[in-house]
């Protein structure tokens, strides 16, 4: 079996092609090929922020006695979400911001956590 290397790809042992397109055109790409649903993605961003994030401070600083900043970093990305969707940002906005969002309220919650 003859191997081919190209710019973007290349022929691995087994037949398979590997993308070697960055994570952030990955983002980019699938951000473009979602313009249409905007409005679809800023609810969900907003519900699945609401029910899932916005109680975390409570439980973080009640029971494992966190600082009172993970509140307001908490709030912070969620009113920065509301502001840039109600301000009319461009999908790749939205979802950086939902990304950013969902990315550091996980990443507290596992710190203060363990």
């Amino acid at each position: 079996m003859e191997q081919t290397i190209s710019a973007n790809r290349w022929q691995t042992q087994r037949g398979q092609k590997i993308n070697l397109h960055t994570l952030h055109q990955k983002f980019n790409n699938f951000s473009d090929s979602q313009a249409g649903n905007r409005t679809a993605w800023f609810l969900f961003a907003l519900v699945f922020q609401g029910v899932l994030f916005l109680p975390l401070p409570a439980v973080l600083i009640y029971y494992y006695d966190a600082p009172v900043a993970v509140l307001a970093v908490t709030l912070g990305l969620f009113f920065a979400n509301i502001i840039a969707g109600m301000g009319g940002a461009s999908i790749r906005t939205l979802l950086g911001f939902f990304a950013a969002g969902l990315v550091t309220n996980v990443l507290m919650f596992i710190l203060f956590l363990l």
